[in-house]
């Protein structure tokens, strides 16, 4: 008798953003209203709002927009009434800078919201160092950042991330979320060229 393969979780449910996408996704807001669907699940406009301390009618909204080109959709398994549920339509986000060369609003929408991830990994690790000392050692010994300097050209830069995304996709795949001591942890993935330096 053959055994069944383990389950593997699906391929992540990507979009390739165009210019109308990215234009609507260039808002404060809606950045941490869908990053908030994808990491934690479904949830009503209220829930939304109380989380992310905002109002509901403004979460509406944003929703609504959001939903309009795409990102976010009503779950249908959920809610009755009048009491509607949201999730990401995704699973991740892409684009190309070079897209939307030929669009300037949409260029500046892709620099606006390629700032605001430097924004919120900053934010984000100012947060874990104001606590990190009443956290486990296990924990504050695994935590960290470093960088590197590597010559590279455009070719191996891109193959270089897309070695990084794999691994961190066989890391999500073979997550155990009920596992002891199991925190969801922000990887943040950097590489541009220095500016200030040639070799």
């Amino acid at each position: 008798m053959e055994s069944s393969p383990p389950d593997k979780r699906a391929e992540p449910r990507r979009v390739d953003l165009d210019a109308r996408q990215v234009r609507v996704l260039a808002h404060p807001l809606r950045m941490r209203l869908l990053g908030s669907l994808r990491i934690d699940g479904p949830a009503t406009a209220t829930a939304l709002a109380e989380k992310l301390g905002t109002n509901t009618g403004a979460t509406s909204y944003h929703l609504r927009q959001l939903a309009e080109v795409g990102l976010v959709a009503e779950d249908p398994d959920r809610g009755a009434g009048r009491q509607r549920w949201w999730q990401a339509a995704h699973d991740m986000s892409h684009f190309e800078p070079t897209d939307f060369d030929d669009d300037p609003d949409a260029r500046a929408a892709v620099q606006w919201i390629q700032a605001d991830q430097v924004r919120l990994m900053g934010e984000l690790a100012e947060r874990w160092m104001a606590v990190e000392h009443t956290q486990s050692s296990a924990w504050r010994d695994a935590a960290g950042m470093g960088d590197m300097v590597l010559p590279l050209d455009p070719a191996r830069l891109r193959a270089l991330n897309d070695d990084l995304l794999a691994v961190l996709l066989r890391y999500r795949d073979e997550a155990v979320r009920d596992a002891p001591d199991v925190k969801p942890v922000h990887v943040f993935l950097a590489g541009f060229p220095r500016l200030d330096q040639r070799w």
